[in-house]
């Protein structure tokens, strides 16, 4: 699979004054005060990029971010305009926990990394660990569970995606051998596997023959009806992300109607999109897994000064501020100008999908 199309790998926050928007864009930022481009180098390589981009918009509900993958078209990036919009503009959810519980994440990363990420995790006790990527063999994916269950000992949660890269065959066999390398040094059982294949049908058929915990992500998000994945019992769980989804109203229905534990995951989202995330699952009747919320500490700066980062394994809801410190103004040539031009381009896109 060929890599994506990369912005500059350099931090950046560039103000963007909104009398800037198109004519054909501007009418629907109505309520919002300013906009913000932002660029956030990776630690490590993840989802094929190394680089994040995207938008952050202030309304009278303070910041939320705009960030679709450049490998979304128009109409599934403007559902992440639309959360954007409605989180800046809204009004606060409600608030049912004072904490929300939340995974590390460990990418395609060789067993040291892997177990030097869980030891500066801000104390997790679950961790989600990617596997069934191109560039990673079972017995790589093996290794990584090993040294995730070495850093974690026998009483942490490991959990594993696989972006729905499987056969219904490839899956039950891999997650076998997967859950035997969770069960290393006196550990437990995987406590899920997330998206192992494409479709409802294959998720149905694996869950069917396994006896690891099914939940559903792209199953959801990326689906033209979220609840098809219930209504088949083809997962235990859902794995709810607000800018795909929509919004958090949306998101928040999505739960209700499936009648299945939630988690509330991260799109690879700057401090600001998380903080949004953490709303949504303080947010939640209940919440019985831990959250995928705790993605800042893989950026190596963010779009504010203090990161949300967890403390023993939680992140309390808290608005955040950019760091003003590090704004610059619109660019007229160069890297950052043309990369501009490409997301104004793509705003009158989304805008028109709205």
């Amino acid at each position: 699979m060929n890599d994506l199309p990369q912005p500059p790998n350099s931090h950046r926050l560039i103000e963007i004054g909104i009398e800037a928007l198109p004519t054909t864009v501007i009418n629907a930022f109505e309520g919002i005060e300013r906009m913000v481009y932002f660029r956030l180098p990776l630690k490590n390589r993840f989802r094929r990029i190394d680089v994040r981009d995207g938008l952050i918009l202030k309304g009278p509900n303070g910041w939320a971010e705009v960030s679709p993958f450049w490998d979304y078209d128009a109409p599934e990036s403007a559902q992440w305009l639309r959360a954007g919009l409605e989180a800046a503009r809204g009004e606060a959810l409600p608030r049912r926990r004072a904490s929300v519980p939340v995974n590390a994440t460990v990418p395609v990363v060789d067993p040291q990394r892997a177990y030097d990420i869980v030891k500066n995790s801000g104390g997790a006790r679950t961790v989600k660990v990617k596997v069934a990527d191109p560039r990673s063999t079972i017995a790589q994916d093996v290794a990584r569970i090993e040294a995730v269950r070495d850093a974690l000992g026998p009483g942490g949660n490991i959990r594993v995606d696989a972006n729905a890269a499987w056969s219904v065959d490839e899956a039950v066999a891999a997650i076998r051998e997967l859950n035997r390398a969770s069960q290393t040094l006196g550990g437990s059982d995987l406590e899920y596997v997330e998206q192992p294949c494409k479709t409802v049908d294959e998720l149905a058929n694996v869950r069917s023959k396994v006896d690891v915990r099914i939940a559903a992500d792209e199953s959801v998000r990326r689906a033209s009806d979220p609840l098809a994945v219930a209504r088949a019992g083809a997962a235990d769980l859902v794995v709810v992300k607000l800018q795909p989804l929509g919004g958090a109203h949306r998101l928040l229905e999505i739960v209700a109607n499936a009648g299945l534990p939630a988690v509330v995951s991260s799109a690879l989202d700057s401090s600001v999109g998380l903080a949004r995330g953490v709303e949504c699952a303080a947010a939640l009747e209940e919440l019985p897994f831990a959250c995928g919320l705790a993605t800042s500490q893989m950026f190596t700066r963010d779009v504010t000064k203090t990161p949300l980062r967890p403390e023993g394994g939680e992140i309390t809801p808290t608005e955040i501020e950019i760091d003003e410190d590090a704004i610059t103004f619109l660019p007229q040539d160069g890297d950052d100008a043309a990369e501009l031009s490409r997301w104004m381009c793509r705003l009158e896109e989304m805008v028109h999908c709205l």
